[in-house]
């Protein structure tokens, strides 16, 4: 039986350098030709075993996989009890391309429907070499591998329950479908980002992988529902404007003037405009024929003046989107309270704006009478918008109703699929 060098034997080393493809040669050339799958004393790391488990379970991910030849991987693996330089160096570029494959095919497999502002905000698809580095980079190859730590935090702990016994057929499908809508979240990097779902109606801050902080918030109702979308918070509007969406402008505004004149307008807090331009006048509503608005004749835009009573609260933070969502405070402190957060009209109504106002902006928002006063964020901060029906929630998966439907909505798709 031949005798096993050390890792650090210029044997094993060359062996993996004559061996290493154009693919995974600058990876390997820039540790020495170091092993990252072998150990010191020549023997296969545990987390080459993990990583063989892990590709002959990816149905789990929505993979095939053969695919992922996880044959070639097993006998390459095998080959190691050989003790022979070159099966070592077999075994060691067998497990990194095996791994390069996975992280590529995971990236790249289908998930739920997210909208991105950029696609800076999207997972994206590593080259070998820095799939590769990440992974070298961890204290515990093992770790990273068991967390995947490639893919969003909350995508390995969903993963492990449906690879579980215990759950129900339908849990088990919930789990698919929130395994699918985490996919299409990255995962984490260095800095500060923000993370919402919209199913628990609750919001984190997080600075890398530490929370920074978290709060309950008001999401959309079921009839005007928050998207599932990914942004840039650029800035805040301190002392906003409430600009009212045109289907609430009847019940608002043109039927209450209908009913109680056109003073309703000032006295309640409103300014009547001609249009959303940023130069569009203010309108006297004395002068305006409500009878044609009441009959789409006219059109006129309505804004709620800043104050104690605004519908936005105190400031507003944005992340420019053409589905005109954004976060910000709110008067109405009793919807916060309730269990179920169900209210708004798609906006995201924080329950400690000026929390998360000095946690963006590393001070106090800044205080201003003027209205609309625009205070830009030091660095953009990307928010995520999620809707997790199933997610880790300690050591156990929490499971909530699917208010919004969509649980439902996929399995009637997969139902007409099947036909």
């Amino acid at each position: 039986m031949s005798v096993v060098a050390p890792v650090g034997d210029r044997a094993l080393r060359l062996e993996v350098g004559k061996r290493t493809g154009k693919d995974l040669r600058a990876f390997y050339a820039g540790r020495g030709d170091r092993p990252l799958w072998i150990g010191a004393d020549g023997r296969l790391l545990p987390a080459a075993t993990v990583l063989l488990r892990q590709i002959e379970t990816a149905e789990l991910d929505g993979l095939k996989p053969k695919s992922l030849k996880p044959d070639d991987l097993e006998d390459a693996l095998a080959g190691t009890r050989r003790g022979d330089i070159a099966s070592l160096a077999r075994a060691e570029l067998s497990a990194s391309k095996a791994y390069v494959r996975f992280v590529r095919a995971l990236r790249q497999a289908p998930h739920a429907p997210m909208i991105y502002e950029s696609e800076a905000l999207a997972p994206v698809l590593p080259t070998a070499g820095a799939a590769l580095q990440r992974a070298a980079a961890e204290r515990s190859l093992v770790g990273y591998l068991q967390e995947m730590g490639w893919m969003h935090p909350f995508y390995a702990p969903l993963r492990a329950a449906l690879g579980k016994p215990g759950y129900s057929a339908e849990q088990r499908r919930v789990l698919q479908l929130n395994l699918d809508r985490v996919r299409a979240l990255p995962p984490i990097a260095d800095g500060r980002w923000v993370m919402v779902d919209a199913a628990s109606a609750r919001l984190w801050m997080y600075e890398g992988s530490k929370l920074a902080g978290t709060m309950k918030v008001v999401v959309g109702k079921p009839e005007t529902q928050t998207p599932a979308m990914a942004g840039f918070l650029r800035y805040a509007i301190v002392n906003p404007y409430w600009n009212l969406p045109d289907d609430l402008m009847p019940s608002r505004i043109t039927e209450k003037v209908l009913a109680n004149g056109p003073g309703y307008v000032s006295t309640s807090g409103y300014q009547v405009l001609a249009s959303w331009a940023d130069d569009a006048p203010v309108l006297d509503p004395a002068k305006v024929d409500w009878q044609a608005v009441a009959a789409g004749q006219q059109a006129v835009r309505a804004r709620q003046l800043p104050g104690p009573g605004n519908f936005m609260g105190t400031v507003k933070f944005m992340f420019p989107n053409e589905q005109g969502i954004y976060l910000h405070d709110t008067p109405e402190r009793d919807l916060l309270a309730k269990e179920i957060r169900f209210f708004s009209n798609g906006c995201v109504r924080l329950e400690a704006a000026s929390r998360l106002g000095r946690w963006l902006l590393g001070k106090p928002l800044p205080r201003s009478k003027t209205p609309e006063r625009r205070v830009e964020l030091p660095v953009p901060v990307p928010i995520y918008i999620t809707y997790l029906t199933a997610a880790p929630e300690g050591a156990a998966i929490r499971f909530r109703p699917d208010a919004y439907g969509r649980d439902a909505l996929s399995a009637q798709m997969a139902v007409k699929l099947r036909r």
